[in-house]
């Protein structure tokens, strides 16, 4: 439900603006944002860095100044082994490959603006892993991973998986060069999105979630419509985390900004000197206590010491793969497995 203008006279869209923060400072439903921007040099014949790792704090390897970082992975970068639960992973990627395995049994690879969502409910491992597949020239790695809580009634759900293709995600690629690609939610002139899992929060009509990418080139604007609905409990904030100089309704934003947003507003977005990217998640607020330790969210220190204890008693269901930190072979195209077996391959785009 969206409208042209609403409120006192069509007040400013922003409520608010603050430094952007590593991760992200997210408003429930969303727990946990980051935007990762590496620029690998050429990948090597393990499909790691063909360059010295010298300098890289191996086992936790983050901001590192060459621009590139191996985060928790030794040979080749990235996120092995690990567990969830009580929450959802969303993993929007725009340049670079992710591999994905998990204690299901689910793997895939996917990148280039490919979205995996995955469900951690009850509990899960998986691994996020990326490959340097080009040997001749640079590896750029850009994403983002967005977390989002999972009412109480749904924390203890079945695990799952599920891929959403980039040709699958309803885009605009105008003229002037903007881009916007719709991940979940729903917009005027945009087709649906794939339905999130059954299970998510985003999968409830009054949940009100939507995620969103944005690019506007120097002196274009684009403007996201004002939500007509109840605005009770609603939360909209945009994540400028590109270009330096943007005006947000008739406000002037210099540099990489949060910005809360009145989700009954319309938001004019304009890219001043250059070109601007901007983040935006909408969701209403769960309403409920959230409990956090690193990768289990719940909602009393109680049920972050099951998690514990659960995890420690059964694994998560165990590990069906032969390495921590899989990566599938360098020659393998974009696909998702499921653990019922179901395969889907897609070709890797064309350069």
């Amino acid at each position: 439900m969206f409208a042209a203008c609403r409120g006192e006279a069509c007040k400013s869209p922003v409520i608010k603006a603050e430094a952007m923060s590593f991760p992200f400072d997210c408003e429930s439903p969303f727990l946990f944002a980051v935007y990762h921007l590496d620029r690998y040099p050429g990948g090597n014949a393990d499909m790691g860095p063909d360059a010295s790792l010298r300098g890289h704090r191996m086992g936790s390897d983050f901001g590192h100044p060459s621009g590139w970082n191996m985060y928790h992975g030794e040979t080749i970068p990235g996120f092995p082994r690990h567990p969830h639960r009580g929450f959802e992973t969303i993993t929007v990627t725009r340049r670079g490959w992710v591999d994905h395995t998990d204690s299901l049994g689910n793997a895939g690879r996917f990148g280039g603006g490919d979205v995996q969502w995955m469900t951690a409910g009850k509990g899960i491992n998986h691994s996020e892993m990326f490959p340097l597949l080009n040997r001749a020239g640079e590896n750029i790695l850009e994403l983002f991973q967005i977390w989002i809580n999972l009412p109480k009634r749904s924390k203890m759900v079945e695990p799952s998986f599920k891929m959403f293709w980039a040709e699958d995600l309803p885009a605009i690629r105008e003229t002037s060069g903007i881009e916007i690609a719709l991940i979940a939610g729903n917009l005027p002139g945009f087709n649906s999105p794939p339905a999130p899992p059954p299970d998510s929060y985003a999968s409830e009509p009054t949940s009100d979630v939507m995620v969103l990418t944005l690019k506007i080139p120097a002196g274009s604007s684009w403007s996201l419509p004002a939500y007509a609905g109840s605005t009770t409990g609603l939360n909209r904030n945009a994540y400028i985390h590109t270009g330096q100089k943007s005006k947000v309704g008739d406000q002037m934003i210099s540099g990489q900004k949060r910005l809360k947003l009145h989700p009954d507003v319309e938001t004019e977005f304009t890219a001043v000197d250059e070109g601007i990217e901007v983040l935006i998640l909408q969701g209403r607020d769960i309403g409920e206590p959230v409990v956090q330790h690193g990768p289990f969210v719940g909602n009393s220190r109680e049920d972050i010491s099951k998690a514990f204890k659960d995890y420690q008693a059964t694994g998560f269901g165990g590990w069906p793969w032969p390495s921590e930190s899989l990566a599938h072979d360098r020659h393998r195209q974009r696909f998702a497995q499921y653990s019922d077996g179901q395969v889907d391959e897609r070709p890797m785009p064309e350069a």
